[in-house]
């Protein structure tokens, strides 16, 4: 089995458990690239939770086979299906998953199941406020910027991301690349 259908095994296990036991999520990450028509990945599974589901969905997770990680980061959750990781953020680029963020998510058929997948806005914008000055590599994004052009709102983009200059440095390429029209 390939490890892109591996992956795509282990989201539907996701999915279903944390469906089963009524814990709100989001798909986010490369696997909710992929579901909107971007490049496939076989890193891990990162799924959007509220803070107060963590212990919920990992208990549900646990409780189907999986095995809970420490991390030392203080906005994730991990568990272990199999070999493959699933990240639980409750609060990536410390900002907080809010039933707001959970409740723009749509429903897509991603591999074998249907899930709530993030918008390719809100993917566009957390990718945008990874970057730092230690983290400013723009060729994984550049791809998913192209591949997801049409189902994002450049506007929110911009308005959301106007404190970062690196954000703004990838809007000009973009812009100059003719994959997004810079808005006034």
């Amino acid at each position: 089995m390939s490890e892109q259908v591996q992956l795509l095994r282990s989201l539907a296990i996701v999915a279903n458990t944390l469906t089963a036991a009524e814990v709100p999520f989001a798909l986010t990450g490369g696997c909710a690239v992929y579901a909107r028509g971007g490049p496939a990945t076989t890193h891990d599974v990162d799924v959007l939770v509220r803070e107060q589901d963590v212990a919920r969905a990992v208990s549900a997770l646990v409780g189907v086979g999986m095995r809970a990680a420490q991390t030392p980061l203080d906005w994730l959750a991990k568990v272990y299906e199999g070999d493959r990781l699933i990240d639980l953020l409750f609060r990536p680029n410390n900002l907080p998953v809010t039933d707001e963020v959970l409740a723009r998510a749509e429903r897509m058929r991603v591999g074998p199941a249907v899930m709530p997948v993030a918008t390719a806005t809100d993917l566009v914008v957390d990718k945008l406020l990874v970057f730092s000055p230690h983290r400013c590599d723009f060729t994984e994004v550049l791809p998913i910027a192209r591949a997801l052009r049409e189902q994002v709102d450049w506007r929110e983009v911009r308005e959301r991301t106007v404190a970062s200059p690196y954000a703004e440095a990838f809007l000009l390429l973009l812009n100059r690349l003719d994959i997004e029209e810079e808005v006034p």
